[in-house]
């Protein structure tokens, strides 16, 4: 899925760039700019994992040797408010269904042997931005965008009833979300491309110190890099 949207910005920019040098474009959506408000839809896919501070007990023991984060893709299914603030500003909410994956290993000395626990997220995402854009270049303009997010996890007690040996992860999380993207102006809709980075800045680590995988880490941040298309009217 992320190679695909990958394709589709860079078929993108192969259209909108591509042009004769003494082509006159057609100007498309000029009313659009002065609209107060509009909608869109979402499609995204995202690159996520945990930044991880291991704990005092984890240099103590010598049981579990290494314990990492890895990444994993997912995606996102979301809609989207955005008023006019002025010229070059604009208030966006993004709110999405975000599906990730957020796995960690683990290797072993006692028992020896290797482990992937897979932590599963089904998060709602309600992100609010700043968005700062460009003067229309034609029928293309580039932003970018600032804000903050708040995500409720609707998978996190289904985990805590499944798994007693999976690292329990709160419900909710706080963090903040920075990109940039492009704005392609069709006749009836804009395609806008666009890259994120949204990370967390709550501890969402449920410590146990009676779990032995739990035990050795002591905060867990999310982290995600996000790929999207937003269709806009």
């Amino acid at each position: 899925m992320f190679n695909l949207l990958r394709n589709a910005l860079i078929l993108s920019l192969f259209i909108f760039l591509w042009k004769p040098a003494n082509a006159q474009q057609m100007m498309n959506m000029l009313e659009h700019d002065a609209k107060p408000y509009y909608f869109g839809i979402t499609l995204a896919a995202n690159n996520s994992n945990f930044k991880l501070y291991q704990s005092q007990l984890f240099l103590k023991q010598d049981s579990i040797m290494v314990v990492e984060p890895l990444r994993t893709m997912g995606f996102n299914l979301g809609l989207l408010a955005n008023a006019r603030l002025s010229q070059y500003f604009d208030l966006r909410f993004n709110p999405q269904l975000v599906f990730a994956s957020k796995n960690l290993y683990y290797k072993e000395l006692y028992p020896v042997q290797e482990t992937d626990k897979k932590i599963e997220s089904i998060l709602l995402s309600f992100p609010l931005q700043l968005k700062f854009k460009s003067d229309r270049i034609g029928n293309m303009r580039v932003y970018t965008i600032g804000g903050l997010k708040f995500d409720y996890d609707l998978a996190a007690n289904a985990r805590a009833r499944r798994d007693d040996n999976l690292p329990k992860i709160r419900t909710m999380d706080y963090g903040y979300e920075v990109g940039a993207g492009f704005e392609f102006y069709f006749e009836s809709f804009i395609f806008s491309p666009e890259f994120k980075i949204s990370n967390g800045l709550g501890n969402v680590h449920v410590k146990n110190p009676d779990l032995r995988y739990s035990n050795v880490i002591d905060k867990l941040q999310s982290r995600m890099i996000v790929f999207s298309i937003h269709l806009e009217g």
